[in-house]
């Protein structure tokens, strides 16, 4: 394996990881007003991913950041082609965003249903559309012989790509859903439990149409079945989880399936990075969309010394943050405009 093939599965590791990991906070965002009916509910709903969802992101950024420099032809085209969409989806992290530190500022009940309504929003657009962006690396855009795009933002919109959205916001969903019984209690606990097995049976047939979909528009390799076969039997075990009330097993069941999925992504779409539409000659390949030797040589020794320390790091906090978290017992004086929350012993 040489480096620049290297670094495609290096590049497929970050993207994977940032959807195993922001894809429950995805869901737990987008749930959270679902599985909470009181405001003290919703605030224990999203307390689950309050040390977490910033640190996520950051794998967002690294994915985006290692395919600038690793692939940059592949950066240009892509980013350049989805530039409509890429803006939509910072408006959305963005908003998101706001919304963890802006909902408990006011005291108003219509200022915590906007924020509400925000963080719904953003934590359902983001995915779908990320998840539009790599279908379409499958799928192919209309791409010409100087790695151009020459279509419009309509032309995004393909087939595979739509689907292969609406799998991963459905994988978001169900893997926020186990995040949610696995860190809360009582009856926030019991609805995403509910939810979870509705969403298990939704997710199942949409990963298996994605994975016939996937088999038929690139003819993948037998790594790119095993991940597929991973990705639904990830997903049911996921829902047998939920039905058995075994919260760890239907975590770690949603975390293969999610992962299996976005992997087989880009195992079938190597050895090209970007499937062009106008003609398979001019897709972008790892090897023609490489940087140079000198400049992979460099960005592995960086990746070997900060990645072990960022995965140590992220361990650590979820470790320290592991306990569920629950609503606390009614006392006089507790205030429950306030939302207070606190972690279960």
């Amino acid at each position: 394996m040489n480096l620049a093939d290297l670094w495609f599965v290096i590049v497929a590791v970050f993207w994977t990881g940032f959807f195993v990991l922001e894809g429950f906070d995805f869901g737990v965002g987008a749930l959270h007003s679902v599985v909470g009916r009181s405001e003290t509910e919703r605030r224990v709903a999203i307390n689950t991913i309050g040390p977490f969802w910033d640190g996520n992101e950051v794998w967002l950024v690294v994915g985006g950041a290692a395919i600038f420099a690793a692939f940059p032809a592949w950066y240009a085209t892509w980013f350049s082609a989805a530039y409509l969409a890429v803006l939509l989806l910072l408006v959305a992290l963005i908003v998101r965003g706001l919304s963890f530190e802006w909902r408990g500022r006011g005291r108003g009940d219509q200022w915590r249903w906007s924020w509400s309504l925000c963080l719904t929003l953003g934590s359902v657009v983001a995915p779908t559309v990320l998840g539009i962006a790599l279908g379409d690396l499958l799928a192919g855009l209309p791409i010409n012989g100087d790695g151009v795009f020459t279509g419009s933002f309509w032309d995004l919109f393909t087939g595979f790509g739509l689907w292969t959205g609406l799998t991963v916001l459905l994988l978001c969903l169900l893997h926020g859903s186990t995040f949610l019984t696995l860190r809360t209690t009582d009856d926030v606990r019991r609805r995403a439990q509910r939810y979870g097995r509705i969403l298990g049976i939704i997710v199942l047939v949409a990963v298996a149409v994605f994975a016939v979909w996937m088999v038929v528009i690139a003819q993948p390799g037998v790594v790119s079945y095993v991940l597929l076969a991973l990705a639904v039997l990830g997903t049911l075990a996921a829902s047998i989880g939920l039905l058995r009330h075994r919260d760890g097993l239907a975590f770690i069941a949603s975390t293969i399936a999610i992962a299996a999925t976005v992997g087989s992504l880009f195992a079938s779409l190597y050895p090209d990075v970007l499937v062009s539409s106008t003609s398979s000659a001019n897709s972008l390949t790892v090897a023609g969309s490489a940087s140079g030797d000198y400049a992979l040589t460099v960005m592995t020794i960086v990746a070997a010394v900060c990645f072990p320390i960022v995965l140590l790091y992220q361990g650590y906090t979820y470790v320290v943050f592991r306990h569920r978290i629950a609503g606390p017992a009614p006392q006089a004086g507790h205030s429950p405009e306030t939302g207070a929350v606190a972690p279960s012993e």
